[in-house]
């Protein structure tokens, strides 16, 4: 792209690397970046979060949904075998929280391929700071996937579900969920594959850049989606997933509570 551009506009190939460079440095101060990279905390930001999650299929009081990346890189020099993951080549695995509207609005990218997304997330400020401390709201929860822990803010799908409220619930789970997976696809859409493989250092600055285009209604660029023949880490996870015996019982409890009194119906 950048040999492209070098030859539409003129400067050459180095030129325009070094600039990208100094102006994703330029933009990511951190009172800038804190513009455009938060988590809703406050009661008219989750409560407007939970509107735009509800009319995706009727889910309510969730305020982001939550999935990890893996982002292939070259063997590191140090600590080789802690990012060889699953699949068994090197990567990063990046937690990533999008909200309804696309925009990533939390992301950790500093652990290796062999962590698994639920010992991230015990690890992650969301837990520990975030709900664990009860900054934010009542009532306000994230979804996520088989493979983290059921909690009381993080509403993971029935392995098994019963027919009624639990197939209810998993329905309508699975289409609001599917933002996470379907914002992972525009950003590997926005940003090719291969630069996000050799610029894992600038992950975050990707992420900022891409709720920068949302923001200003700048859409992603035509053409294929560059990823060079690998499968969809959001549609195949690479984790296994937790066994129910090894999740918390209250987040496990919270859950039926939480289906029965909002997914009891026969629809």
């Amino acid at each position: 792209m950048q040999l492209c551009n070098s030859d539409d506009l003129g400067p050459s190939q180095q030129t325009i690397s070094r600039v990208i460079k100094e102006t994703l440095d330029a933009l990511s101060s951190r009172p800038i970046l804190a513009q455009f990279i938060n988590f809703p905390i406050t009661p008219q930001e989750t409560q407007r979060k939970k509107i735009e999650f509800m009319q995706i299929a009727g889910f309510p009081g969730v305020i982001g949904v939550i999935d990890g990346k893996h982002i292939r890189i070259t063997s590191p020099k140090e600590f080789a075998a802690e990012y060889v993951n699953r699949k068994r080549y090197h990567s990063i695995n990046t937690l990533i929280v999008f909200d309804a509207k696309y925009k990533v609005i939390d992301i950790v990218a500093n652990w290796p391929g062999s962590a698994h997304d639920a010992r991230i997330l015990n690890e992650r400020g969301l837990n520990r700071f975030v709900f664990g401390r009860g900054i934010v709201p009542d009532e306000c929860h994230l979804l996520g996937d088989s493979g983290y822990p059921s909690k009381k803010w993080l509403l993971t799908p029935y392995i098994r579900p019963q027919p009624g409220p639990q197939s209810n619930y998993n329905r309508c789970h699975k289409k609001t969920r599917s933002v996470v997976e379907r914002g992972i696809a525009k950003l590997k859409r926005r940003f090719h594959v291969s630069a996000l493989q050799q610029r894992c250092a600038r992950l975050l600055k990707y992420m900022y850049v891409h709720n920068i285009c949302k923001d200003r209604n700048i859409g992603i660029p035509a053409g294929e989606d560059h990823n060079n023949g690998e499968e969809d880490d959001a549609q195949q996870p690479l984790e296994p997933p937790l066994q129910p015996a090894a999740w918390p019982r209250e987040g496990i409890l919270y859950r039926d509570q939480f289906v029965n009194l909002h997914f009891n119906n026969d629809e």
